[in-house]
Parts: C-alpha cells; structure tokens; sequence
C-alpha cells in the first residue's frame, strides 16, 4: 500500500490524479490522506470523483471512502482493461484532467479504448480542451503515444455540459523527449472562438493580440470560429513554435463584463512572459510531461519557463511510485532543467 499526503505542496487535485494513474499502471494499491486539504472546500468534488470512478472501472478496483467531500481515499486495482467507456461531470468540472487521468493506463490495456466524456471543456484552473488537442496530444505524440480527440459541444463555467469522444491507441515504441535549447521563433498560430455571442467578440479579440504580437513575429495567424455549446462562453488560445522544437501555448477565457480586448491581453501577456526566458516548453506542458516520460525507456530532458508548484507535488507523487526518477534543477518560479530517467513502467 502506497499512501500519499494529499496536503503536499500546493495541496489540490493533481496528486490525486497522478495517484490514481500510477496506481492503475503499476496495480499497487493507494492510499491518500488529506485530499485537496489546501482548497478552499477540501475533499473531493464532483470532477474528482469522476476520476476516481474512471480508474476504478478501468482497473476493476476495490474503492473507499469515493464520496463527496471525503479527505481519505484507498484504491485497490486488479485487472487494467481497454473498452468503451463512458465518464460524466454533473458540473462544470475539467473533463480534460479526467481523460490525461485514464488516457497513459489505457494505453497500456493491450488495445484499443473508445471513451466518450462530458463536463467542462473549457473552464477555469484546467488545460481548455484545445490546450490538449493543439500542445499536449502533439507532445505526446511525437513521443510514440496515439490518441485521436473530438470535441463535439463546448462546456463553459457554470454550465458544463460539453462533450467529447477520445480514441486511444496502443502505444507504440516510445522514445524519450529531448528539448534544452528552442532555438528561434518561427511563427505563432491561434484560435479565437465564441460560443453562444456575436462574432465580433472573437474578432476583437483576434485583432488585439495581432496588434500586441505582430512586432515580434511576422509569421502570425489567428482564426476566428463558433462553436456549439450548452453555455455562453469564449476563449483565445496562442502557440508559438520554435526552430528547435520547443512550443509555448496559453490561453485566455471570458467571462461576464469581462472585455474582448482583455481576454486576448491575458494570453498574449503570458506568452509574452515566456518569451522572456530560455523555456523550452511552457509552464503547464512542463508538468503534464512527467507521467508519460516515467514511461518511457531512457532519459528525457528538457527546459521548463518556470518550475511550478505544480510540478513539483507531480514529481513528488511520481517519487512514491519510483524514486529518483525525476530531477528538477532550478529555483521554484523560475526557469529550470527537467530530467526524468523513464522505463519505470512496461507495456
């Protein structure tokens, strides 16, 4: 029985998250005290429980304590099967942290899984869907993982209700991810969406990042779209690549008296910050990176913009399972170097 303190570091959902992937990978059952003990309602909510609920399907596991707003969690898994699925989020709960939860153990079910998911797609304190579909599926990709992804209805806070298909694939022979010098800017590609509201917000906010970027990258387009969804909403999202393979993407949401021009300053000011440092890969890809390194036989490196907390309590997480796998140098909120000595986990 492995047990973790879910009080580690900033405390919130992602040491439960990585638990339960670890788990269902390894099949060593877990144990999780303190559950999100730093947040302001600690336990787990509705999204966690979709996770939990997730994995213990998966991997037919013995479960107690998956209630509402329970702090104590023990998973026992058996048997890690591939399948159809289905998975729902009552609220307006991250749907995109439910699928990176399942999608490194059903990659290593043996075949295919077709797995079809409902909440929020693009809600706040969570990877927005096209987050995935435009910078973590291709990092992930190119390191052997298969997935094809499918948003076919949008979910914005409050209302949730979005919904998409996912079909994951077998892996293929991994190879380890390299990437400690970007190289130069090559060109920035954005999307600027509205659901439910008049076109003009997703123009407006098309052109104030065009106006701020265009003097640092001639190469720079931003597309304007509509998208179906049960809510109102609206977003932007920037990825900026580099000649050496480095990528950075942000993204801003709306939100009500919130001003066009200010949802595309959001974004733009975050890539801004990152063009700043020697980063290979932003902030947030730093940390989604850890788990499917650890699964990948030899030694991955790369630059980080900034050491989050975030990434530190998944490498602590990752450090239950196997230790002296991951090495992060540098000072917290600072740029650093990730090393993560894979192969921990066979298919």
């Amino acid at each position: 029985m492995i047990k973790i303190d879910g009080a580690f570091g900033e405390g919130g959902g992602q040491i439960l998250r990585t638990s339960l992937t670890l788990s269902a990978l390894t099949g060593k059952p877990i144990q999780l005290h303190h559950i999100r003990n730093n947040r302001n309602q600690p336990g787990l909510r509705p999204q966690h429980l979709a996770a939990v609920s997730a994995i213990a399907k998966l991997t037919d596991a013995e479960l107690s304590g998956a209630h509402l707003d329970s702090a104590e969690l023990t998973l026992k898994p058996s048997t890690l099967r591939s399948g159809r699925f289905r998975f729902e989020i009552s609220t307006a709960g991250a749907l995109t942290l439910v699928l990176q939860t399942i999608f490194i153990p059903l990659s290593f079910a043996g075949s295919t899984s077709m797995v079809t998911l409902t909440g929020g797609t693009h809600v706040p304190w969570s990877p927005i869907y096209h987050y995935l579909e435009w910078a973590w599926l291709p990092a992930i990709t190119s390191i052997g993982f298969r997935a094809e992804l499918r948003l076919l209805k949008g979910g914005f806070y409050p209302r949730g209700g979005g919904q998409s298909h996912v079909k994951i694939l077998p892996a293929r022979t991994l190879i380890p991810f390299t990437c400690v010098n970007r190289g130069v800017l090559l060109r920035i590609r954005g999307l600027s969406v509205v659901a439910g509201l008049k076109d003009e917000i997703a123009k407006r906010q098309k052109h104030q990042a065009l106006q701020r970027l265009y003097p640092i990258c001639a190469d720079i387009k931003i597309n304007t779209s509509h998208m179906p969804a049960l809510g109102k909403g609206t977003f932007i999202l920037l990825r900026a690549d580099f000649s050496n393979g480095g990528c950075a993407c942000y993204a801003a949401l709306g939100a009500p008296g919130k001003p066009a021009e200010l949802v595309a300053d959001e974004a733009v000011d975050q890539l801004l910050t990152f063009l700043e440092t020697d980063g290979c890969v932003d902030r947030f890809l730093a940390d989604q990176l850890l788990l499917p390194l650890i699964a990948v036989n030899g030694r991955s490196v790369f630059r980080t913009s900034n050491i989050t907390p975030h990434l530190l309590t998944n490498a602590y997480v990752i450090e239950q399972f196997f230790p002296g796998r991951v090495r992060i140098e540098g000072d917290p909120n600072a740029p650093g170097l990730v090393t993560v000595r894979g192969g921990a986990i066979r298919a």
